[in-house]
């Protein structure tokens, strides 16, 4: 379990560089209902998350076996969603972000929980790094009791680090404004940082790994 929870915590941290999410609760902290708000939007994101996991847990075997017997469709396929990531790479380098998207309504709790996870599930493909936990849970066979254990743990994790927006306005109010924002910048520019590279790594990869199997006739 220690090995497990050294190779988690970096995953977590490269997992939590996530400003949309931290936009939307710093968004959520301006309405009616600053705490309920904020609060009831992370829970619902978590929620989801871990629901995410363990649906995901179930079909790791199923994928490893296909992975275990590649067919040449899956490594055209793969190829092509390589170039796909590369191009995306270059086109997230030479665009401005959009930004957080802000709901259209007036948001109440119960809007705000299932806001985010709706965001959640939206995201989940773009996901890489909570991919990566949750396969490294399912490898490390610790049973399904312990594994889910772990996965709630993990998200608890990601939580704790964005629980600190309803946090800072429940302790400050108004005053935890400009740290808020400037917390939101930082993590905005490390997101535009390391999203593309990870974009570029596993395009690159998949490229590299169908034109290896299509020139010696196995994986790599």
């Amino acid at each position: 379990m220690l090995e497990l929870t050294l190779v988690l915590i970096p995953i977590l941290l490269v997992d939590a560089v996530n400003p949309v999410l931290f936009a939307l609760l710093v968004f959520a902290t301006t309405t009616s209902w600053p705490i309920a708000n904020s609060s009831a939007l992370l829970i619902g994101h978590t929620i989801a998350y871990f629901a995410a996991g363990v649906a995901v847990s179930f079909g790791i075997d199923g994928i490893a076996t296909r992975l275990e017997n590649p067919q040449d469709i899956d490594f055209a396929i793969g190829s092509l969603v390589g170039v796909a990531l590369v191009g995306a790479f270059f086109s997230i380098r030479t665009r401005k972000p959009a930004g957080a998207p802000e709901p259209a309504w007036e948001p109440t709790p119960l809007k705000c929980f299932g806001y985010g996870a709706v965001v959640n599930f939206i995201g989940l493909p773009f996901a890489l790094p909570y991919l990566g936990a949750v396969s490294q849970i399912v490898q490390a066979d610790l049973g399904p009791g312990p594994s889910l254990l772990a996965l709630g743990a993990y998200n608890l994790g990601y939580a704790a680090l964005f629980a600190i927006v309803p946090a800072a306005v429940a302790v400050a109010g108004e005053r935890a404004r400009p740290f808020l924002d400037s917390a939101g910048s930082k993590l905005e520019r490390a997101s535009d940082f390391i999203m593309p590279w990870l974009i570029l790594a596993l395009g690159l990869w998949l490229i590299v790994d169908a034109g290896y199997f299509f020139i010696v006739g196995r994986p790599m």
